[in-house]
């Protein structure tokens, strides 16, 4: 499925995939035009052109149910793009916090589904929770495929929590660069705290 990336194509690919919800709807090709949608059609698309590109090949040593050790080599181009641009999409339009607590849940899931609990309340529990968080990661995501490597060229979404104004440091907004200095006395109590009870 995969090609080797030292025998990929030296020339890069960009994509372009839209999400809603969570849900990656559409692929186009921005080299080709090529558009596909479809759930289906699209996963096997990008299992194409990601797998010509050498992404999405793993080796690794995992842990099975009953505990011991085991070898495997997995290939998931589709899975591999899909992840890495809905990971990007999530980071500029869910909140921080809630984002964490998403994380914490996914890899909850990873284990429930690996050992076949799918259909166990907690993994119906624990999917419901992701699916909510998802309501706002609406957008899209350039992508670039090149030897094995999927970079981020950019991102856009109306539900974008970035906001150029609140941070910068050249426009005057609701931020007040000095407020930082009493935010990190704060923080720091703990850590002196901390460092000297060390010296005790």
């Amino acid at each position: 499925m995969t090609v080797n990336p030292e025998k990929a194509p030296d020339k890069p690919v960009q994509l372009e995939i839209e999400f809603a919800h969570g849900v990656p709807l559409k692929v186009r090709n921005l080299c080709t035009k090529e558009e596909v949608d479809g759930a289906l059609e699209l996963f096997v698309y990008l299992n194409l052109v990601a797998g010509q590109h050498g992404v999405g090949r793993i080796d690794i040593v995992e842990n099975r149910f009953v505990g011991m050790k085991s070898r495997g080599v997995y290939e998931t181009p589709a899975g591999t793009v899909l992840h890495a641009a809905h990971l990007d999409l999530e980071t500029m339009t869910m909140d921080r916090e809630m984002r964490r607590i998403k994380q914490e849940l996914g890899v909850k899931l990873t284990y429930q589904v690996y050992n076949g609990f799918w259909f166990a309340p907690e993994g119906v529990y624990t999917r419901q929770c992701i699916a909510s968080s998802q309501d706002r990661v609406s957008g899209k995501v350039r992508v670039q495929l090149f030897k094995g490597s999927v970079t981020i060229l950019g991102r856009e979404s109306q539900y974008s929590l970035y906001n150029k104004e609140l941070v910068s440091m050249d426009v005057q907004g609701d931020y007040d660069p000095p407020d930082a200095g009493g935010f990190i006395k704060i923080n720091a109590l703990r850590l002196k705290e901390f460092h000297r009870l060390q010296h005790k």
